[in-house]
This record gives C-alpha cells, structure tokens and sequence, in this order.
C-alpha cells in the first residue's frame, strides 16, 4: 500500500515563501504522476500543481503560475511544492497526491489514487 506523508507547512507573511516536502513509500514512485492540491476552510478541494512521473510534464493552477513551482527527486521517492510570493489566499490545506497510472496530470482529483493528511499553510497580513 502506497503511503503519502506531507510536510513543511506553517505560518508565513504574506510575501515570503514555504516548500512543502511529500514522500511517497514504494518502489515504483518514479513511475507516478504527482499533484498538489489545497482546501480552504469551507470551500472544496482544488489542484495546484502537478508533474508527472519523469519530470518532464508539469501543471499549474492559474492563480498560482510564476509563484509555485512543482518538482522531485525520485532518488528520495520525493516531490516538492516551492511557494514564492505567498498571498493571504493561499491558505489552505495542502495535500499531495499520487497518480499509480503514471498518465499526464490531471486536475481532477478522482484521478489520484494515494492521499496525504495534509499540512496547513496559513499566510497571514
């Protein structure tokens, strides 16, 4: 079974950055697609960023192009979101995903089959 483990999330001020770090068990990670997603409180969960198994297809939300930016080290069976610019509307919840398929990324999260807890990201004033 496919375990997913978010962390790095925490308080920043609006303007400054995070890397939220996922690592996913498993032997055939390298083979997945990854996506980022967030939830805000009382809103539905949405995609934020997604590359898939070599690196060489990503994806991004339009509110967080330029800003965010997806990446991993299937050495480390790790994928990362670098969040630059940080704005107030960012908070959320933060959950990485994993695609088994491996296909290209896909914003729908009924395409992800492994989920993270989550780890929240408050921006603040």
């Amino acid at each position: 079974q496919v375990q997913v483990v978010e962390s790095g999330g925490g308080l920043v001020q609006a303007g400054g950055s995070l890397r939220l770090s996922c690592v996913v068990s498993g032997r055939t990670f390298s083979t997945y697609t990854m996506g980022w997603f967030r939830q805000a409180p009382e809103k539905e969960r949405t995609f934020v960023a997604g590359m898939r198994w070599n690196g060489g297809s990503t994806l991004y939300a339009d509110s967080v192009k330029g800003r965010f930016t997806i990446s991993r080290d299937n050495a480390k069976n790790t994928v990362y979101l670098q969040m630059n610019s940080l704005k107030r509307e960012d908070t959320a919840v933060y959950y990485c995903a994993a695609d088994s398929s491996g296909g290209v990324v896909m914003t729908s999260q009924n395409f992800y089959n492994s989920w993270g807890q989550g780890t929240q990201v408050t921006v603040s004033s």
